[in-house]
C-alpha cells in the first residue's frame, strides 16, 4: 500500500469515527444511535487494519478485525436486545428515546465542535514530535474520548448512557492504535472482554430497573431516592 493511498484511506476511517460520535449528539431515536455506534466500530476496525496492513503487522490485523466483531456486531446486538424488550412493552415505548437530554441538540453540536478544537489543541505538542499520518489523526480520538464522556453525562436513558461509555471506550482504543500504531494483542483482548462484560452487566441492570420502577430515565430515579 502506498504513502498517498494509506494516509487517504486512513482520514476517511477517522473522519467517519469522529462524524459517528457527532451523529449520536444528534438523534433522538435509540434505534438510530446503536445503528450509528455499530458504523462507528466498522470505522474503529477499520483503523487497526489500515495501521496493520501498512506496517505489515498481521496482529495488528487480527486485532481490527476482532474489534469490528465486537464493536460492530456483538456490543450493538446487545444494546438492540434491551431495546427490543423495551419495545414489546407499549406501556414503556418512550423508552426508546431520549427525549429530554440535559443539553439540547443544538448546544450538543455545538459543544462537540469545541472538543473537537480543544482535542486538536491538546494533542498539537505530541503530532509535532513525530507527524505521521497516524499521529496527525490522532486528535480524532481524544475527540471522541471527550464527546464520549459528554454523552455519558448529559444523556437520562440508561442505555444511551451505555452507548455514551462504549463511545468513550471506542475513543480510547482508537487513540492508543494512532499514537502507538497498536497495543499488543493479549491487551486488546483483556480489554474487549472486560467492556463486553460491563455491557451485559448494564443491559441486565437496565433491564430490572424497567421492571422494578417503570423507567429508565435517571432523573426520575433520583426523584424516587429522595
Amino acid at each position: 500500500m502506498s504513502e498517498g493511498l494509506f494516509t487517504q484511506l486512513l482520514d476517511l476511517a477517522c473522519g467517519a469515527f469522529l462524524l459517528a460520535a457527532v451523529v449520536v449528539l444528534w438523534r433522538r431515536e435509540l434505534s438510530a444511535i446503536v445503528r450509528v455506534f455499530a458504523l462507528q466500530g466498522i470505522a474503529l476496525a477499520a483503523i487497526a487494519v489500515l495501521l496493520g496492513a501498512h506496517e505489515e503487522r498481521w496482529d495488528l490485523v487480527a486485532v481490527g478485525i476482532g474489534i469490528g466483531v465486537l464493536r460492530a456486531g456483538v456490543l450493538p446486538y446487545l444494546i438492540r436486545r434491551a431495546l427490543t424488550a423495551l419495545t414489546a412493552d407499549r406501556a414503556h415505548s418512550e423508552e426508546v428515546r431520549e427525549t429530554q437530554p440535559l443539553v439540547n441538540i443544538t448546544a450538543s453540536l455545538l459543544t462537540a465542535a469545541l472538543l473537537t478544537l480543544l482535542a486538536y489543541a491538546v494533542s498539537r505538542p505530541l503530532t509535532e514530535l513525530n507527524p505521521t499520518p497516524a499521529t496527525r489523526a490522532l486528535p480524532v480520538g481524544l475527540a471522541v474520548v471527550l464527546i464520549g464522556f459528554f454523552v455519558l453525562v448529559t444523556r437520562r436513558r440508561a442505555l444511551a448512557q451505555v452507548v455514551g461509555f462504549l463511545l468513550l471506550d471506542n475513543g480510547i482504543t482508537a487513540t492508543a492504535f494512532l499514537a502507538t500504531s497498536g497495543v499488543p494483542l493479549i491487551v486488546e483482548l483483556g480489554v474487549s472482554f472486560d467492556v463486553l462484560l460491563a455491557v451485559l452487566v448494564l443491559q441486565i441492570l437496565t433491564t430490572r430497573v424497567r421492571e422494578a420502577f417503570g423507567t429508565t430515565d435517571i432523573d426520575d430515579l433520583r426523584e424516587l431516592h429522595d
